[in-house]
C-alpha cells in the first residue's frame, strides 16, 4: 500500500472495518480488535495512527509490529490469518497496517481468567461476544441449511416481534415462559435460518426480523 492510498484509507475514520491505534500499547487488549475483525468482516487495524485519522506514525515502527506480532501468536486461539504491510512517512517513522480477512476459523478467541471470550465488530466500537453471538458465529460456518418446525415457540416470538419490533433473550424467555436455555436455542436456531438478526451489544443482544431495522 502507498502512502497515499493509506491516507486516503484513514481519512474514512473508525468503523466497521477499520481501527487506529497511536502505538501498539497493551497488546493484549488490542488483540480483541483483531479478534472482533475476524469474526465479523474482516478489516485493518493501523498502528500509527491517531484516533481522528491523523496518518502520525510512530518512531521504530518496527518495534511495534514485533510487539503485535508475539500479542496474535500467544494470546488468539485459533491462529489467526492477517497480512502485514509497512508503510514508511519519513527515515524514523512509519504506519503498520494488519489485513484481517473474515476467518473460516471464527469464531476467533482469548483466554482471559481461565474463560473464552470472543469479540465481534459493531459499528466503530469492538463488543465481547454473548453465548449467543459464539453459537451463531460456530455454526455459521457450516453451509447446510437450518430446518426447523413453527411451533407454539416461534409463534409466540413472531408474536412479540410485531408488538416490539425487536426483542431481548430475557424478554422472549419470560414473555414467552420458557427456560433460558429453550428460549436462547430457539433464537440461535431462527437467526441460522435467516428468519432473524443479532444485534450484538455491551449490555444485552437483541434479536429483530432479518433486514429489519429498529
Amino acid at each position: 500500500m502507498t502512502l497515499q492510498e493509506l491516507k486516503v484509507l484513514a481519512s474514512k475514520g473508525e468503523g466497521l472495518t477499520l481501527e487506529f491505534k497511536k502505538k501498539a500499547a497493551f497488546p493484549e487488549k488490542i488483540v480483541r480488535e483483531l479478534i472482533a475483525l475476524a469474526n465479523t468482516v474482516g478489516g485493518y487495524l493501523l498502528i500509527g495512527v491517531d484516533d481522528d485519522g491523523t496518518v502520525s506514525g510512530q518512531r521504530f515502527i518496527e518495534e511495534e509490529v514485533f510487539v503485535m506480532e508475539r500479542a496474535i501468536k500467544e494470546f488468539i486461539f485459533p491462529s489467526l490469518p492477517y497480512e502485514l504491510d509497512q508503510i514508511k512517512l519519513n527515515e524514523k517513522k512509519g504506519v503498520a497496517l494488519f489485513k484481517i480477512p473474515k476467518s473460516d476459523e471464527r469464531p476467533h478467541f482469548l483466554w482471559e481468567k481461565n474463560k473464552k471470550k470472543s469479540f465481534v465488530r459493531v459499528k466503530d466500537r469492538t463488543v465481547q461476544a454473548s453465548k449467543e453471538v459464539w453459537e451463531i458465529l460456530k455454526k455459521s460456518k457450516k453451509s447446510e441449511d437450518v430446518v426447523f418446525t413453527y411451533g407454539q415457540k416461534e409463534e409466540a416470538l413472531m408474536k412479540l416481534l410485531a408488538e416490539h419490533g425487536k426483542i431481548t433473550l430475557k424478554e422472549y424467555a419470560k414473555h414467552a415462559k420458557l427456560p433460558y436455555f429453550l428460549a436462547s436455542r430457539t433464537l440461535i436456531r431462527l437467526t441460522l435460518a435467516n428468519v432473524l438478526e443479532i444485534h450484538p451489544q455491551e449490555s444485552e443482544d437483541y434479536f429483530t426480523l432479518k433486514d429489519q431495522e429498529v
